[in-house]
């Protein structure tokens, strides 16, 4: 991803007209160890302030002015296309399916959809923050089960146990294999048996483990993956 402050702290450039919301996003972050270079109330001003400042991940709501219906989601994708190794985390109260699946799919390095009221956790926020900054991905169970149903009706996983399929699920969020087993109460071995099959019936050669489990999460998502870039 790009660089960061002399002093280690991740820069962040902040879209979100809710002025209340706002200033708690910026005491939250400047708590955290992050620096915000800029934080704007419309997705034009947000645009140019990455233009400007080059940060190493971008925090942008979906609705801003001046219609409040998808500017600023719409202002994300143009960041994920012009600025490639910027970090890109959409904190919204809606699920925009379209958009949620481009921005995933368009490129799935450094990439969150986190839904405002259910952020329950400040610590489990700052460290999806850090996850996407750091090319991972970080997207709400709600957004990935909207997501999923989308694909199911495609039914482009027919082969997959329902067990490999919550497994699947559970790596769209980002989530670890050590993470996976917590939350399927199973040891880290049968995860990794899961992850193997899903990548065998989903007919992924061996390579880089990274990159399988993105070229699975986008197959998931029913996507064709064959020109995308890593």
């Amino acid at each position: 991803m790009t660089s960061q402050t002399t002093d280690g702290a991740l820069r962040v450039v902040l879209a979100e007209d809710s002025v209340l919301l706002r200033e708690g996003l910026l005491r939250l972050l400047a708590d955290s160890g992050f620096d915000v270079v800029q934080a704007c109330g419309e997705a034009e001003t947000f645009l140019r302030a990455v233009e400007v400042h080059r940060p190493d991940l971008v925090i942008v709501d979906v609705r801003m002015p001046p219609t409040f219906t998808d500017e600023g989601i719409r202002a994300a994708l143009v960041v994920r296309r012009q600025f490639p190794d910027i970090a890109v985390l959409v904190l919204s109260q809606y699920v925009e399916e379209n958009y949620a699946t481009e921005l995933v799919a368009g490129r799935s390095r450094g990439v969150g959809y986190l839904l405002k009221d259910r952020v329950a956790d400040v610590g489990d926020f700052v460290d999806s923050l850090r996850r996407v900054a750091a090319g991972g991905t970080a997207l709400d169970p709600e957004v990935v089960q909207q997501l999923l149903s989308r694909a199911h009706q495609r039914d482009p996983l027919a082969r997959l146990t329902p067990r490999e399929s919550e497994v699947l699920a559970l790596m769209a969020e980002g989530r670890s294999n050590t993470a996976i087993a917590a939350a399927l109460r199973v040891g880290e071995g049968a995860v990794e048996k899961h992850v193997s099959s899903i990548f065998t019936k989903l007919d992924l050669p061996p390579a880089a483990q990274d990159h399988r489990r993105v070229l699975a999460v986008l197959r998931w998502l029913g996507h064709d993956t064959s020109t995308t870039e890593f």
